[in-house]
């Protein structure tokens, strides 16, 4: 139990922290004189390194165990924020906040701390775990992002962007609770790497988890970079962001939770495809209603239900067909999709704000995405092809 609270400890502070960057947009922009496309495309930058790095940091987290994993990526969070408070170009702000933090993300992040924390428990629970750690996350939005902007509206930009490096640093010797690796399951022969990737590779159902956790990407990615930016633009108060962020990750509690704990006992492909079908009804009711106070609120505690409540269920996925043994490096390949569908929704967000001054394009784009990924989930083969092999 130890070990799951510190593990939920790091993505509380870890992923909080990283959630609140959409805070920053505006004051940063406009204070440094850059257009949105500049910043967008740091923090696009982080979600590509974020993924890229993934498969390799789970694969050193297999072999040399987690908590050395943990620790470095936290380090490396710690002194990517803090270098953001001190940036005065775009290069500076690109390699802070995009390409430090995005490398520590990779070990501090869901995937890492995910797979150590399951480690912990039998596998008839380990949906629900996924679920708690998930959870965690969220908690972290729910937490961080009110911080955050108190930080901001208190002593500026780059005051507040130390002190959330600062905490992050504060987080990084819970790291020591999170040791080990996964070892073979019991009465099954073991497996090398190069055989576990070649298995993954033929099996349809993993390319279908690739492409379909794309499309969650884009939608966390561009709603948390943009949205605040997105209301304040419409003429509401950037308090009401940083409190429908938090709503956010309030209701994402709840909502990964209930996935985790639904995903052991319903089908998780339909239960992804569920998700990915609300989240195309939830954002085209609140871009076609004119934007009220109450329309934010509802929109931000509805997809908060659906934020990251995939992951528990295609994390989990993962394990069901492959077995916990390398799942931290096969999940590490599927979170890499999810990272450059991440890098295209915050990139073309910015890139399509300046060039036609409105959102309207991603959004409608996010609509289509969910309803493909959820066509992508409905055929995937969920048997354990382990058992198989046994």
């Amino acid at each position: 139990m130890f070990a799951i609270g510190a593990g939920c400890l790091v993505l509380i502070v870890c992923m909080g922290v990283r959630t609140s960057f959409g805070l920053f947009l505006q004051p940063v922009s406009t204070d440094l004189g850059w257009g949105r496309e500049i910043f967008a495309l740091g923090i696009a930058l982080q979600n590509l390194m974020w993924g890229a790095a993934q498969p390799f940091a789970g694969a050193i987290a297999d072999k040399y165990g987690s908590g050395r994993t943990i620790a470095g990526g936290t380090a490396l969070c710690a002194v990517g924020t803090m270098l953001m408070s001190q940036i005065s170009t775009p290069i500076e702000f690109h390699v802070s906040a995009g390409l430090l933090i995005g490398l520590g993300l990779s070990g501090s992040g869901i995937a890492v701390v995910l797979s150590a924390i399951t480690r912990t428990v039998p596998e008839e629970k380990r949906s629900m775990v996924f679920g708690i750690g998930t959870a965690a996350a969220s908690m972290g939005q729910f937490l961080m992002v009110p911080l955050g902007q108190a930080f901001l509206d208190a002593y500026g930009w780059s005051t507040a962007l130390l002190l959330l490096g600062l905490m992050t640093l504060a987080v990084m010797p819970l790291a020591a609770a999170l040791t080990g690796r996964p070892q073979s399951t019991a009465g099954m022969p073991e497996q090398s790497l190069k055989l576990a990737l070649a298995e993954a590779g033929r099996h349809r159902g993993y390319w279908l988890l690739i492409a379909g956790f794309f499309v969650c990407g884009f939608h966390v990615a561009f709603i948390a970079a943009h949205l605040p930016a997105y209301i304040v633009d419409r003429g509401l108060l950037p308090g009401l962001a940083a409190t429908a962020l938090a709503l956010v990750g309030l209701f994402n509690i709840f909502g990964s939770y209930t996935a985790g704990v639904l995903g052991g006992k319903l089908s998780k492909k339909y239960c992804l495809s569920f998700l990915y079908t609300a989240r195309s009804v939830v954002i085209l009711v609140f871009i076609s209603l004119p934007m009220t106070q109450t329309s934010v609120l509802v929109f931000a505690a509805a997809m908060g239900l659906l934020w990251l409540s995939t992951v528990p269920l295609t994390s989990g996925l993962v394990a069901q067909i492959f077995g916990p043994r390398y799942m931290a490096t096969l999940f590490g390949i599927v979170f890499f999709s999810h990272q450059v569908g991440s890098f295209l929704g915050v990139w073309l967000g910015g890139r399509l704000f300046d060039a036609t001054g409105s959102y309207d394009v991603v959004w409608w784009l996010g609509v289509a995405l969910g309803v493909i990924s959820a066509l992508l989930h409905w055929p995937i083969d969920e048997r354990s092809v382990r058992l198989a092999r046994a």
